[in-house]
């Protein structure tokens, strides 16, 4: 998320010995029952997720949502893998290719405390889906030594409403994408069946588990929801439809956020209908129609944000404890 506007540390010496669920992985609704703690488990998997946690980068991220970001920026942990296979994805070196080192529950611990220490105005999970059982222990330990700062989880919302009751008061804020109405459009561009029904009761079950919106005394989100949505080339209906069932669902109890930053990066050649920028056009008619229905709390993009100096290098910048 870049160039926002609106619609209308405690250390421990504790051990963290992660317990994650056993036996076929069926976390999301990939459902593939692939067994990720065997040595080809990533490879049967259709997230290509393993038996231990991968993470890129960790880094600060001052674009996203003011109320996320805030001043000194989100603490952003980028986990590899994905359930998705998006052909436009910007993050295709990590999500598709597995870029990624690997890490265990302790280490995930001090890795929160290091944003922290940085400043980080929340701790934000970015496309965790593939490790959801493997959260709970760590996000346990890290609130048990004293982590006050968010927890703000960012997924793709393929999940399932049982893997997500795994984190039950260990989450905050949950920042999920919901990115097509049109099921057909998910098996088209992210290779999954039946994105929106899935999707739909994900999101329903993140706003149970959260509620309306909350804010502390600086304008950071401690509680609620925020549901973005990346606008695509010829898509802007889909976009009208995706907004009218969030809004009659929700009303002013979730923010909206409406991207622009769409780029055809990676495989979008293979669709010569999204392989184009945005224009301002299809951007503007989407945000018009919000306007029409009367979504009033919520983000848009303004500026040029469809450029490649806005997609994280993932380096693994903090990832391994200092010495690895």
């Amino acid at each position: 998320m870049i160039a926002t506007r609106s619609l209308a540390g405690v250390q421990a010496d504790a051990k963290v010995v992660s317990r994650h669920c056993s036996g076929p992985c069926n976390l999301c609704p990939r459902r593939c029952n692939a067994d990720r703690s065997t040595p080809l488990g990533n490879k049967r998997s259709l997230c290509h997720g393993g038996e231990r946690m991968q993470v890129a980068l960790v880094n600060l991220h001052a674009w996203e949502e003011p109320c996320i970001s805030g001043k000194h920026g989100a603490g952003t942990i980028f986990f590899s893998h994905c359930n998705l296979r998006c052909c436009f994805c910007q993050n295709h070196e990590i999500s598709a290719e597995g870029r990624g080192y690997d890490i265990d529950a302790e280490r995930l611990v001090e890795i929160m405390f290091e944003e922290v220490e940085r400043g980080a105005e929340c701790i934000e999970f970015v496309s965790p889906t593939q490790y959801v059982d493997r959260l709970v222990e760590p996000l346990q330990e890290a609130r048990r030594r004293g982590l006050r700062v968010p927890v703000v989880y960012n997924s793709n919302a393929y999940e399932l409403p049982e893997s997500l009751h795994l984190l039950d008061g260990l989450v905050d804020v949950f920042l999920p994408d919901l990115k097509y109405f049109d099921n057909r459009l998910g098996e088209l561009y992210s290779g999954v069946p039946q994105y929106f029904t899935y999707a739909s009761r994900a999101i329903e079950t993140m706003f149970e588990m959260t509620g309306a919106p909350v804010f502390n005394e600086a304008g950071i989100m401690t509680r609620g929801m925020i549901v973005r949505h990346l606008v695509l080339p010829w898509q802007w209906r889909d976009s009208c439809r995706l907004l009218d069932w969030l809004h009659g669902r929700f009303g002013d109890d979730i923010y909206i956020s409406l991207m622009n930053q769409y780029m055809p990066v990676w495989k979008a050649c293979r669709h010569p209908e999204i392989n184009r920028p945005l224009t301002t056009l299809e951007y503007q008619k989407v945000l018009r129609h919000a306007e029409a229905i009367g979504v009033k709390k919520g983000f848009r993009q303004v500026g040029r944000t469809n450029s490649a100096a806005f997609i994280p290098h993932f380096d693994g910048s903090n990832v391994l404890a200092a010495g690895q």
